[in-house]
């Protein structure tokens, strides 16, 4: 019998080429036992590349990476891979402890990844040296390029950001979700005067709700959750935002981005939680949220819906056509 041969994932340098622009983040669809359902991984991840997305992690923190085991995780990464076809690079996301993280991004670059994003640490306090080499340990797992992502437990500094670029030569771009865009700032202006201007990508990783003010402080990409069910207004913002269009872009922003991050703000984890209901709503496979996120009030999902229905998104049976 045949071995198939494993398919060629991006060298470091070749996926840092590919982080300009959009970032999608799809859900994790579950059959109705609660399992992964990894057919509908594969048929949300299929058309994905067509919109113009840059590339697509998965799984992600909105596809409840912390919800997963590792079996699942690099499962759910392999039917991505699978799915795209290499029309698009796929990024896994790996986290908890070290030892579990480095796991992970063995498990995802066997699996066909061409990268790795980092999540923080599961200790809500780590030492600024042990940060460092929480990361430089989980990117000694891997020959992907890999990208910390900078919130809640990993507070980065100037100072500590350039040592971990230092410490590993994989590490590609820089993800930050703090919404701390002054911090973001310092961080990249300093690591640009001692590193160089192109030793990684800057990336803004809040949300879409935030491109404008941390486009404005040097990022040159941004990672979407509304990607996964609206990828081409995810493109359309980063389109906008890196033509400098500011106005431009407070319109796109009052149109798309803020009817969707309202509802996000309804409640804790509605930021997954409302993703998965707008991909149900359209057509898409999604399922339940695992615990510990909360579902939708009956009258959350009638606002949601009308948003949806408010605005010309494609459905699942366009997107078949």
């Amino acid at each position: 019998m045949a071995v198939e041969a494993k398919r060629a994932t991006m060298s470091p340098e070749e996926l840092k080429g590919h982080l300009r622009g959009a970032l999608a983040f799809p859900i994790t669809p579950y059959k109705a036992d609660g399992s992964v359902d990894l057919d509908a991984v594969r048929a949300n991840a299929r058309w994905l590349p067509e919109s113009g997305v840059c590339a697509i992690v998965s799984p992600s923190g909105t596809g409840e990476l912390f919800a997963l085991t590792p079996d699942e995780c690099a499962a759910i990464t392999r039917a991505t891979v699978e799915a795209v076809g290499g029309r698009t690079p796929v990024i896994a996301s790996v986290g908890h402890g070290v030892a579990i993280a480095a796991d992970l991004a063995r498990r995802a670059e066997e699996a066909g990844a061409d990268g790795i994003l980092i999540l923080p640490p599961y200790y809500g306090n780590p030492d600024p040296q042990g940060l460092v080499e929480y990361y430089k340990t989980i990117a000694a797992a891997t020959s992907l390029g890999i990208m910390p992502y900078a919130r809640d437990a990993a507070y980065f500094t100037p100072t500590i950001t350039e040592a971990l670029i230092r410490a590993v030569p994989n590490m590609i771009a820089f993800k930050d979700g703090r919404g701390d865009v002054r911090l973001f700032r310092s961080i990249r202006e300093h690591c640009i005067e001692k590193l160089g201007e192109d030793r990684v990508i800057w990336l803004a990783g809040v949300g879409d709700d935030l491109i404008a003010p941390y486009f404005a402080s040097g990022a040159v990409g941004f990672t979407s959750s509304l990607a996964c069910f609206w990828p081409e207004a995810s493109v359309e913002l980063f389109k906008v935002a890196a033509a400098g269009d500011m106005a431009g872009l407070a319109a796109l922003h009052a149109r798309v981005v803020r009817p969707f991050y309202a509802m996000r703000e309804r409640g804790k984890g509605f930021e997954v939680t409302v993703m998965k209901e707008a991909m149900a709503m359209l057509g898409h496979p999604a399922g339940p949220v695992r615990p510990p996120l909360g579902n939708l009030t009956e009258q959350d999902r009638a606002d949601l819906r009308a948003i949806i229905d408010s605005l010309d998104i494609p459905t699942a049976a366009d997107r078949a056509q």
